[in-house]
């Protein structure tokens, strides 16, 4: 058998200036006993213990046997961490991540240059940590992130509130009230414990006190100001992933050392994720590691700007195993080579490459419209991703091209300018580009929403004035994809898109002035053009741990015909799994409910519970969050509930009931 080249520290505490330590596990290579290497950080809330270990697992060992310390740390408050955990990305965090890289470099083991990388919260707090020059941080890897925190994360979405604000807080509630593992804090883990549960805030409350953009959302935004990262950034996501605007913002706008790549994955690490084709990430990374970490000259610099996979001829299923494309790459970005080509909304249901007569359609969409979205980041390649468009299409505006008869390449941001009143001042506009499949079948390609009340911006927003027609244009999402021959066309518009985004206080019905006004552009490319990206070489590389009770995760819709009211019901249990090197039991389980009647804006609610327990041997611990969400015209109403018990006794309950008003929205 060979011998390893690194070995594993599973705690080891890093200290910070007012007296707390951060969790940290390690992966040192051996030859750091000889040689000082450069160091990889990735600091997150998940749990280096046993939340996000599979996938540390899968990634860190290869990282340590190219050379590289792997550092994974716990965020304060969370895993084996002291201290509070506030908020997301908070001021504390990342002055936090600062003094965590200074100890690094400044470490035996470290010859003084780091990197940063991770996916989600680690590729948020990665971008923003570069914001702030940190002198020993090189370069990082972000991948499933955003450089604007208010239009691109699960908060708000152009002025509309995305229903996933509401389940993260849920989701985080539970992930914060956890205690850290006993067998390396000791006795003091139920003190820990019961501070957390005491201290932890509800994260809604404060999310939805800032419905508009504005400093909070700022902080952290590396949009507001792209000149502050200074330092190389590899950006990654997929066509799958709610956070695909990321890659190309940042290639754009990040300058010539910043690189980036969109695939057609979920948010997932790239060499595990789905659909397939898969990267080989690790490959990747080391080569970006290599080349600013230890100056090797290894043609990463020459690069293009932007990678992407042009996907053709996907058709949604129950499972997406595997997405038809190729990938492509831009040697800058944006891309001179890409077009603008307009397409107008037309009579008949009709869109056109040249514009028609001036038409008036009206549109009122039932509440209900858009349960075939999918969710907004996407974990499993199945019902969170989005369905058959017919559903929705159903209740929406349709314009269809002919059936094409040669293919249209696409590689950007589709932009939709429309021409539109509504009989109430507040409104959302839903719009969705679709591809038609010879015999019917529609597949998403990209989606964007606008809350009108927005439509001169977010941080001023005014209302409508009904009956007074406006101008208004709506960005769509990043996307890559080939409409093939014989396929069709299809811009949908909804003046609803729940459970995605929330309603308006008011059923409300818009007219869209067709004609010259009201037109769609696509980003088109020649196409005909194709690169080669790596596989990795191990398809399968989690590692598979003892299972004592199977996993379930289910998705369905109900409608009561008597009552109007569709109910978006979703169940996900991890099932029970183990640790393998310290016995550590863990199951999370989550179910949720959407409501809403198909008339009723005021009857939208949610409720939520999540559950996680925590054994081994005659220790165990469970705690449990529910959350709900109501509202009325001027107000939201939201409650919380976190209860915690040891060995099925309750130790600890808190519950928050506030009332927040609505602006404008």
């Amino acid at each position: 058998m060979a011998e390893k080249k690194f070995t594993v520290l599973e705690n080891e505490w890093i200290p910070l200036t007012d007296g707390r330590q951060l969790a940290a596990r390690m992966w040192m290579p051996c030859s750091t006993r000889n040689s000082p290497a450069p160091a990889i950080l990735e600091y997150l809330p998940y749990r280096k213990r046993d939340g996000t270990a599979a996938r540390d697992e899968a990634t860190y060992p290869a990282f340590a046997e190219a050379g590289y310390v792997g550092v994974r740390v716990d965020i304060s408050g969370t895993g084996e961490s002291d201290g509070d955990f506030d908020d997301e990305y908070s001021p504390r965090e990342l002055e936090d991540a600062c003094i965590v890289i200074d100890w690094i470099a400044n470490q035996n083991w470290c010859n003084g240059n780091v990197g940063m990388m991770g996916i989600s919260w680690g590729g948020f707090n990665s971008l923003q940590v570069a914001a702030l020059q940190a002198p020993a941080l090189k370069a990082v890897i972000s991948i499933g992130s955003t450089v604007d925190r208010y239009n691109d994360d699960i908060h708000y979405k152009n002025g509309c509130l995305l229903s996933s604000n509401f389940n993260w807080s849920s989701v985080m509630l539970c992930y914060a009230s956890r205690p850290p593992d006993p067998e390396l804090v000791g006795e003091r883990w139920k003190e820990m414990w019961l501070h957390r549960l005491n201290s932890q805030p509800f994260p809604l409350e404060t999310w939805l006190q800032h419905q508009r953009k504005n400093d909070y959302w700022m902080h952290g935004s590396i949009s507001e100001n792209y000149n502050s990262v200074t330092i190389p950034a590899l950006v990654i996501s997929g066509w799958a992933d709610g956070y695909l605007n990321a890659p190309p913002a940042a290639a754009a706008n990040l300058g010539s050392h910043c690189k980036a790549i969109n695939g057609p994955w979920i948010h997932k690490y790239p060499h595990f994720a789905w659909p397939k084709p898969r990267m080989d990430f690790l490959g990747e990374a080391i080569n970006w590691w290599d080349c600013w970490l230890k100056n090797i000259d290894n043609k990463v610099k020459s690069l293009p700007a932007y990678r992407a996979y042009i996907t053709e001829n996907v058709k949604p299923s129950l499972r997406r195993e595997h997405d038809p494309g190729r990938w492509v790459g831009e040697p800058e970005w944006p891309s001179p080579s890409i077009n603008m080509r307009q397409f107008y909304l037309a009579e008949n249901r009709q869109l056109l490459d040249v514009a028609a007569e001036t038409e008036e359609a009206s549109l009122c969409s039932p509440l209900d419209c858009g349960i075939a979205c999918g969710e907004i980041f996407t974990l499993k390649p199945e019902s969170e991703m989005p369905g058959d468009q017919r559903l929705d299409d159903a209740g929406s505006l349709v314009f269809d091209t002919a059936s094409l008869q040669e293919p249209v390449e696409i590689l950007g941001r589709p932009r939709l300018r429309l021409k539109i009143s509504v009989d109430r001042p507040l409104a959302n506009i839903a719009v969705r580009l679709n591809d038609i499949h010879p015999g019917g079948v529609v597949n998403r390609v990209s989606w964007g929403v606008l809350n009108l009340a927005h439509r001169h911006g977010n941080e001023h927003p005014e209302p409508m004035t009904p009956g007074r027609t406006e101008s208004v244009e709506i960005e769509l999402n990043e996307c890559g994809y080939r409409f093939l021959p014989g396929h069709k066309i299809r811009i949908a518009l909804s003046t609803s898109y729940w459970p995605m985004i929330l309603p308006p206080p008011e059923l409300v019905t818009a007219k869209i002035t067709l004609g010259s006004e009201t037109s769609v552009s696509l980003p088109v490319r020649a196409g005909g053009d194709q690169i080669k990206l790596d596989e990795p070489d191990n398809p399968n590389p989690l590692p598979v741990y003892k299972t004592h009770q199977a996993a379930q995760s289910r998705r369905w819709v109900e409608r009561d015909l008597q009552t109007g009211e569709t109910q978006y019901q979703v169940i996900d249990d991890t099932g029970e799994e183990e640790m393998p090197e310290h016995g550590l039991r863990t199951r999370h389980y989550h179910r949720e409910c959407w409501s809403i009647k198909t008339d009723n804006p005021l009857s939208c609610q949610a409720s939520s519970q999540y559950v996680s327990w925590m054994r081994r041997g005659d220790w165990s611990i469970k705690t449990e969050s529910k959350s709900s969400l109501s509202c009325d015209a001027e107000n939201y109403y939201i409650e919380a509930t976190v209860t915690a018990y040891e060995s099925d006794a309750q130790v600890n309950q808190r519950h928050w009931n506030k009332t927040i008003m609505r602006d404008l929205m």
